[in-house]
């Protein structure tokens, strides 16, 4: 095997700000010096870690992963928090742009739920329901889940792209070149896909049902006017260690709320 050592040079003379630490995984993951120099050379070239490895760790968990799909990243890791508090055993949640299924699949794993995601990506499909114990469809948002969940979703998760449009070419080059632009490109203010989900929500929502996602603080205020626009009260949630800002809506229940 190639000593570790020139790995962690290679890595480092790419611009690998994290060399050692990527070094020891792939030296790690590779069965033979050939799959290793295959590996190192794949990520030299600028393919995500994640995809050279074929998973990503979040919530303390890995979670497959393939070319061509959203990377979860840690910040969501409040997202899933939050969702997983509103959970509870028996709940209809739902998972919405859910990439590699990454973020249902841990509020599954801490609460008996049922579980539906879906994604309008085929290879983030595939992964899905590959990481995912529960039901996995392919679509735009809501058109492919089944008529009967409306009115009896909980937790409505919903990780839309947010970043916008004009500011896709200053992601790094991870992100803009080998993620799916559909999960990056939230349109104009970035808020686009994030209007269609909520304005649809209350129709799906069941009284008292909660739905979640993430977005950047600046665009958090136009994103809590959106959620109650549909008809929705709202709050922020912000964790500062992570670095991630989460918008919650709910649809209140009529029977505990009489004028």
């Amino acid at each position: 095997m190639p000593d570790p050592e020139s790995v962690v040079l290679q890595l480092r003379a790419a611009g690998c700000v994290f060399a050692e630490e990527e070094a020891q995984l792939l030296v790690e993951a590779a069965a033979t010096a050939d799959e290793l120099n295959a590996m190192v050379k794949r990520r030299v070239d600028g393919l995500p870690l994640e995809h050279v490895l074929g998973w990503a760790e979040f919530a303390g968990r890995r979670f497959v992963v393939e070319p061509g799909v959203f990377v979860p990243r840690h910040r969501t890791e409040l997202l899933a928090r939050l969702a997983t508090g509103f959970a509870r055993p028996g709940a209809v949640v739902v998972d919405l742009c859910c990439g590699s299924g990454a973020l249902g699949a841990v509020v599954a794993a801490a609460v008996p739920v049922e579980l539906h995601a879906t994604d309008i990506e085929p290879a983030a499909v595939r992964c899905a329901r590959r990481n995912v114990a529960g039901h996995v469809y392919q679509g735009d948002l809501y058109a492919p889940l089944p008529s009967e969940l409306r009115g009896r979703v909980e937790v409505l998760i919903s990780n839309v792209p947010y970043v916008p449009t004009g500011e896709i070419a200053l992601l790094p080059p991870e992100a803009r070149e080998h993620e799916p632009r559909v999960a990056l490109d939230g349109g104009g203010d970035g808020l686009d896909v994030l209007r269609r989900v909520v304005t649809q929500a209350p129709g799906w929502l069941a009284p008292g049902g909660h739905v979640l996602f993430e977005t950047s603080e600046a665009q958090a205020a136009r994103a809590v006017a959106d959620v109650e626009r549909a008809g929705l009260s709202a709050r922020v949630e912000e964790s500062e260690e992570l670095g991630a800002t989460v918008v919650v809506g709910r649809r209140v229940n009529p029977l505990l709320h009489k004028e």
